[in-house]
């Protein structure tokens, strides 16, 4: 039989999602007051899947768990705005990757700034060792929770 939360407290998934989502707020809070306020929560789902060689359409659809339709809607918005592109994939001439343009790394760049900031005061919280164990933990468990690796 296995073996579930003690009784009254939330499941892993629950605290992970807590923990990602504060995560979440606090870097899109940062993107927006870096002058970057045109970026939504579901578009930032979807541009963070980007790879650094450009990513297919299809790959970003999968990746986020929406539907192609909703990821080519998303796109449209962050090219609109100048944080991708559409380009030729030079493996499949009849395909296309979405790609990061400048305007994108700068963004990017902020993002990352922000998600140090976040983890420098999740450690001075659980202290050094802790945050070891749990990143460890998390990255071992993503063995087998992240198909996209």
């Amino acid at each position: 039989m296995s073996e579930g939360p003690p009784d009254g407290e939330p499941n892993l998934g629950l605290l992970c999602f807590i923990a990602y989502r504060a995560m979440e707020s606090r870097v899109l809070d940062a993107v927006t007051a870096a002058g970057f306020a045109d970026v939504t929560a579901a578009q930032s789902r979807v541009f963070a899947r980007i790879g650094p060689n450009g990513t297919r359409l299809t790959e970003l659809a999968e990746q986020a768990r929406v539907t192609k339709q909703t990821a080519a809607f998303l796109v449209d918005q962050l090219e609109r705005a100048g944080y991708v592109r559409r380009a030729p994939d030079p493996s499949d001439a009849r395909a296309r990757l979405v790609t990061i343009t400048e305007r994108g790394h700068a963004a990017i760049r902020v993002a990352r700034g922000a998600e140090a900031e976040v983890e420098a005061e999740w450690t001075r919280h659980l202290g050094r060792q802790a945050t070891s164990q749990l990143r460890r933990a998390l990255i071992r468990l993503r063995e087998i929770t992240d198909p996209y690796q």
